[in-house]
């Protein structure tokens, strides 16, 4: 199903991130998870992406998986590293050939073991170009071309440290033909809001979509520190975790509960759509769905929906709202 179609037809949408495996087993086991998670009914699935050959391929092959295999809508990640414009063109033909409708655009990481990579020899340097490019593709599955989503960052950009300059570059993107904006993990909703509200200043009128990742480890806290650089930790959270000491069942029920009281508190103030970093397990996306009192994304679905594609109704205290969210792991 096309991106465009998916956010007209859902007034909130509930989508779901993997990472290609590495190995066989690896694979049958993220399929298991993919069908524990695919009872909740998501509007659609994302699998990120690595430049690097073996990588690349695992992506392109989960991908016409999931699009073969389940009945998942699939958005496949596509990176501007490591790539000529020939070598991008070739993917795509290769996904429009599967009937891959969905492509999140984004500038990318160098692969490991590529550190001395010449990003110049690269045929685009920055997300908004790539996104120019597919929008040009000419052979895509539908007369409407690829549906297209790109990053955001609540917290700003790690390799922008001005703020404004940063949503003038999310701005180039939109304006290059994004569908709408998907978020960086964050763990305070104050700062999604504020984007949200920044965005809207800047013209931007695409749905932005707000990604979570709920903590489940101490080693996942500290992985997320270094995955998503730039990334806010608020006491409140950090305090509620160090209570746990040693108890690693109690850490994953502390992050598991914030990330609970995000999402509540993100659908009372009209969020556009909810996106689950999944780490390739089920158990902490599904709990969330439990702590919310419904069985799948239908439930959730059924909100009042506002005109505005991603704000609130009018006199919503939405900006005084999220410190509840902040308040609410104190367990």
């Amino acid at each position: 199903m096309h991106i465009r179609d998916i956010f007209q037809t859902r007034p909130t949408t509930f989508s779901f991130e993997f990472f290609p495996p590495r190995t066989d087993r690896a694979s049958d086991d993220l399929f298991q998870t993919i069908a524990q998670l695919q009872a909740l009914r998501p509007s659609f699935v994302s699998v990120t992406y690595g430049a690097g050959g073996s990588t690349r391929e695992r992506t392109h092959d989960l991908i016409v998986r999931i699009q073969r295999e389940t009945r998942l809508t699939a958005v496949s990640h596509l990176t501007c590293v490591c790539h000529s414009r020939d070598e991008l063109a070739g993917i795509l033909d290769r996904y429009s050939q599967s009937g891959i409708e969905n492509i999140l655009a984004l500038g990318g990481d160098l692969p490991r073991g590529r550190a001395d990579h010449d990003r110049n020899c690269d045929a685009f340097q920055f997300a908004d170009q790539l996104v120019a490019f597919i929008r040009a593709h000419d052979r895509a599955p539908d007369p409407r071309g690829f549906g297209i989503g790109v990053a955001g960052f609540p917290e700003g950009h790690p390799a922008t440290p001005n703020r404004l300059k940063e949503i003038e570059y999310l701005k180039r993107k939109v304006d290059a033909g994004a569908d709408y904006i998907c978020t960086q993990l964050f763990f305070s909703n104050a700062d999604f809001y504020d984007f949200r509200e920044r965005c809207d200043l800047a013209g931007i009128d695409v749905p932005i979509v707000a990604g979570i990742m709920p903590i489940t480890s101490k080693d996942n806290l500290a992985r997320m520190a270094e995955m998503a650089l730039g990334a806010r930790f608020p006491a409140r959270l950090l305090r509620a975790i160090g209570r746990c000491g040693d108890d690693p069942e109690g850490v994953e029920k502390v992050g598991i509960h914030w990330a609970t009281e995000q999402c509540r508190d993100l659908l009372d103030n009209q969020v556009r759509g909810l996106h689950f970093y999944t780490l390739n397990r089920s158990n902490a996306t599904r709990c969330i769905y439990e702590n919310l009192g419904v069985k799948d994304s239908g439930a959730l679905e059924n909100r009042p929906h506002f005109a505005s594609t991603n704000h609130p109704a009018p006199n919503d205290a939405s900006v005084h709202v999220p410190e509840r969210a902040d308040r609410a792991p104190q367990v």
